[in-house]
């Protein structure tokens, strides 16, 4: 089951001194983008929605509010029209985490969020845009988040570049916490279900008496480790969302 974990190369393709391969990452991220789509073609394939909603069109427009209304309430200072600038791109990255996450509770399928880099690639840009954003909306003002009022001459070096530490550790704290809790909860379900299975298989009377044990801790978490999968696509956007309202 640990295989779930592994980057795999399934088409390599050598392109002068680089090796790019479309992998198993690629192909489950690929997925996820055609699972989205394919909902929203299913609602939207006659042109528009139904006046009276189906379940299906419930559900995206479930999706598609659960962005707008926390933009709102959560970045203070801007008008709701500057607001919802933001709210396409947040609704991506929620949409795509909020379909992606659960991925890896699929036996045989691919956990994309437990790699750090794969992480890495949306934080990382989200970081530098939201810098950008802070620059564009207040000038060399927004370094001023960084020097508290009040603070002694003398210190103020020391507690810039205490501040600036942390602020620039935004880059790699969505990336890492994502990491770390999908990481987390797969391995034990996976490593359980693999104990389990394999006690299930051996010729011994011992090992299949006491495989309901293994079986039954699987079957405890599996509903805890889905509601950690959905959880962390909201965890993830309320972090944009307060990075935002920074700067």
């Amino acid at each position: 089951p640990l295989e779930q974990f592994s980057i795999v190369p399934l088409i390599p393709m050598d392109i002068g001194h680089f090796l790019i391969s479309f992998t198993n990452p690629s192909l489950s991220m690929l997925l996820t983008i055609g699972l989205v789509l394919l909902l929203v073609h299913f609602v939207t394939k006659k042109g528009g929605g139904n006046s009276v909603p189906n379940a299906w069109q419930s559900l995206v427009e479930l999706i598609h509010d659960f962005v707008p209304n926390p933009v709102n309430e959560q970045i203070g200072g801007l008008s709701g029209n500057v607001k919802q600038k933001f709210s396409p791109r947040i609704s991506v990255t929620s949409t795509f985490s909020l379909f992606r996450n659960p991925q890896g509770m699929i036996p045989y399928s691919f956990t994309v969020t437990s790699h750090f880099l794969i992480t890495l690639g949306p934080s990382f840009p989200i970081f530098i845009g939201i810098t950008i954003v802070g620059f564009q909306r207040n000038g060399l003002h927004f370094l001023s988040f960084s020097l508290p009022a009040g603070v002694p001459l003398p210190l103020a070096p020391f507690l810039v570049l205490l501040e600036l530490i942390p602020h620039c550790f935004r880059a790699l704290s969505s990336g890492i916490r994502l990491f770390a809790n999908m990481m987390a909860g797969h391995s034990s379900v996976k490593i359980l279900s693999g104990s389990a299975w394999t006690m299930l298989c051996m010729n011994d009377l011992l090992y299949f008496i006491g495989d309901p044990g293994p079986l039954f801790i699987v079957l405890a978490l599996t509903g805890p480790e889905l509601g950690v999968a959905i959880s962390q696509a909201h965890v993830s956007t309320i972090s944009i969302r307060i990075y935002l309202n920074d700067a």
